[in-house]
């Protein structure tokens, strides 16, 4: 989630490290496996920096050989020396053969949907045939997540768009957003998008879709359009996803509260519409409400209930409907990571991206067919629901939200599955979850079996002994406030040789603190050969590489002075846990969803709100005309333009080799 979409003022000045993870380090830490052999001479007490004034040593063990970067913050974007850097597609361009030319004075809805969409997030390369280790030709399915319309046509201002937006830029807006799908080619070196692809598609806020699950055809879904409550136009906040073992992918709806118009208190459930994240006064921000109905509250009041969901989409099939499945439950969904357990049921694990919100996981009922695809078609509408609580000893729990099970009672709203499935979060709190600081990225590592999960920043978490105790500091986020995030390991008991997602019981560690190990009060903790440029704050997506190196992209604002940036670190040996500075954006740029090609000699990265910040004072732009950067094109006439980039070493190497 963009630091502007954001739904919480975070304002904390305080800080305090835990008592309970202090104790955990006073313990010799017996059960940690993070920087082994590097916290040693921790006292416990305070976190001391772990900023060594040595050469990053460690990494001669590592794979990592690339010349690190050195922090810059410009209008430009910046990589290794011996790579190539190539812009492959940008939003506006074509994808199919009759898409118009990109043309702000034209730009209407019918147009965008047959160009690349805005503000790209995930992103996922899919070698064809599906199941194929090709890293020629492939698919790329990249998310939009959002539009920032004064940003995107000139003469607006983010004080008076909505009311200067035309209805063509409207509709422009609401076809820029949501997923492209489309297929490239690598040729000599050079990657291009196949225009004539039957593959190319796109899916935006018009979309055609279907519910599915425990929600579908429940009363709370029923609108004028829909009175049967199972099907729904378009998805809204495609943040990140996940890909199923069958070959979808899973779309997180991370939140479409901005995007609806009028008065929240006119909405029934009140309770419910707090606890979601819904009771804000400032939305409508593509102006939507204006021309459709549907999307004012006083008009429709149960469509706002057909978003925050995970939605399904078959890249390998055009003409397949896309379907919310409700079995996942509803929050803020950033993305869905897809795992499979021994006895081959799927486990999707999922971070609700917001103060104080909590991990979650869903296990089928049924294994996964892998020789049959459609067999797979409605696997996720049947399965458990669960929560994560973590405890100081170093386990964690996942704790089943089933409606009559526990606390999940009539009398405390859950009625049924689909009471469950509609109020997650209210749910989740019953049942004593771990409230954790803005769960974001989840990935699993596919050599080790590990999982590995960032959490963004809280700079509302309290120090011990303050305000609401489930705001306070606990172990698994151990820093009051927390203006710079953590990653966390996880690690599923093994069954044989197999890691199993779907237990009970996982055991849990911090990989990093971040924050820079040079300021004691920041309680970093990275290897001890971190260099002044390798330490990071803000952790967002999360990615591993043919190599089994973590990829991770920031998303701050991070601290004065330097950019939101891409880094690589190994997970295991002795370059564990020591991260490089790969890749730095334009100013105001977050870069997305690192995804590679199976044999690693290329990375390709969505560069998303290019030039969202100012330059001179590193605030929000306000306009076309004091935004931070035009990249990548740098011509007269032409906003800053999100798009998705590639990198390939000149000698067509592994990358970060």
């Amino acid at each position: 989630m963009s630091d502007r979409q954001k739904t919480r003022a975070r304002p904390n000045p305080r800080r305090q490290i835990a008592e309970s993870y202090c104790s955990i380090l006073n313990e010799g830490i017996r059960r940690r496996s993070v920087l082994k052999g590097l916290v040693a001479g921790l006292g416990g007490v305070a976190l001391a920096p772990l900023l060594s004034s040595q050469p990053a040593a460690a990494a001669a063990a590592g794979s990592l050989s690339f010349k690190e970067l050195e922090r810059v913050r410009d209008d430009r974007d910046h990589w290794p020396e011996g790579y190539d850097r190539q812009v492959l597609i940008r939003w506006g361009d074509a994808l199919f053969p009759d898409s118009p030319a990109f043309d702000l004075a034209t730009l209407d809805g019918k147009a965008a949907e047959r160009q690349f969409g805005y503000n790209n997030d995930f992103t996922y390369f899919m070698p064809l045939p599906h199941g194929a280790a090709t890293a020629d030709n492939g698919l790329m399915i990249v998310s939009h997540e959002y539009a920032s319309p004064f940003l995107m046509f000139p003469g607006l201002t983010d004080e008076d768009y909505r009311d200067t937006l035309t209805d063509d830029q409207i509709r422009a807006i609401m076809a820029s957003v949501g997923l492209s799908i489309f297929e490239v080619r690598r040729t000599d070196g050079k990657w291009a998008v196949v225009l004539d692809s039957s593959y190319n598609r796109r899916i935006h806020m018009g979309t055609d879709m279907a519910i599915s699950g425990p929600a579908a055809g429940d009363d709370r879904l029923k609108t004028k359009a829909d009175p049967t409550g199972r099907a729904v136009f378009g998805t809204i906040s495609n943040c990140n996803g996940g890909i199923t073992p069958w070959g979808t992918m899973l779309s997180g709806e991370e939140g479409a509260m901005d995007v609806f118009a009028g008065d929240y208190t006119v909405l029934p459930n009140q309770e419910l519409v707090e606890r979601q994240g819904w009771d804000e006064e400032d939305n409508d921000i593509y102006a939507a409400g204006r021309l459709e109905s549907r999307l004012r509250f006083e008009d429709e009041p149960n469509e706002w209930m057909r978003f925050d969901w995970v939605v399904e989409i078959d890249p390998l099939d055009p003409s397949a409907k896309p379907v919310k499945r409700t079995a996942l439950g509803r929050f803020t969904h950033e993305g869905a990571q897809c795992a499979v357990a021994p006895d081959g049921r799927v486990v999707v694990f999922m971070g609700d991206d917001d103060d104080f919100e909590y991990l979650y996981r869903f296990v089928t009922r049924d294994p996964w067919n892998p020789t049959d695809r459609a067999a797979n078609r409605d696997l996720l509408d049947e399965g458990t629901l669960s929560v994560a609580k973590f405890e100081s000893d170093g386990t964690m729990r996942w704790l089943p939200l089933i409606a009559g099970e526990g606390p999940l009672t009539a009398e405390a709203g859950f009625a049924s599955q689909a009471d469950v499935v509609l109020n997650t979060r209210a749910a989740a709190d019953l049942l004593g979850a771990t409230p954790m600081d803005a769960p974001e990225g989840f990935v699993v590592h596919p050599q080790t079996g590990k999982l590995y999960v960032a959490m963004t920043e809280n700079e509302d978490r309290l120090a011990a002994g303050e305000g609401d105790e489930a705001e306070q500091v606990n172990a698994a986020n151990p820093r009051g406030p927390n203006p710079h995030g953590h990653l966390l390991e996880l690690v599923p008991p093994d069954v044989g040789d197999k890691p199993d997602y779907a237990a009970e019981t996982f055991r849990w560690d911090v990989f990093v603190l971040c924050g820079d190990p040079a300021v004691a009060e920041d309680g970093a903790m990275f290897h001890a050969s971190t260099t002044a440029n390798g330490w990071f704050t803000d952790p967002d997506n999360l990615a591993v590489d043919p190599a089994g190196r973590l990829w991770v992209a920031t998303d701050g604002p991070p601290p004065e002075g330097i950019a939101d940036a891409l880094y690589v670190m190994e997970t295991e040996g002795e370059g564990r846990a020591l991260p490089k500075l790969f890749y730095i954006p334009p100013v105001g740029s977050e870069c997305c969803s690192p995804t590679f090609t199976p044999d690693g000699t290329s990375v390709f990265i969505s560069i998303q709100h290019p030039g969202e910040l100012r330059m001179d004072d590193n605030e929000d732009a306000t306009s076309i005309a004091d935004i931070g950067t035009l990249w990548p094109d740098f011509a007269d006439g032409m906003p800053a333009r999100p798009s998705l980039i590639v990198l390939s070493r000149n000698d067509q190497a592994v990358v970060g080799s």
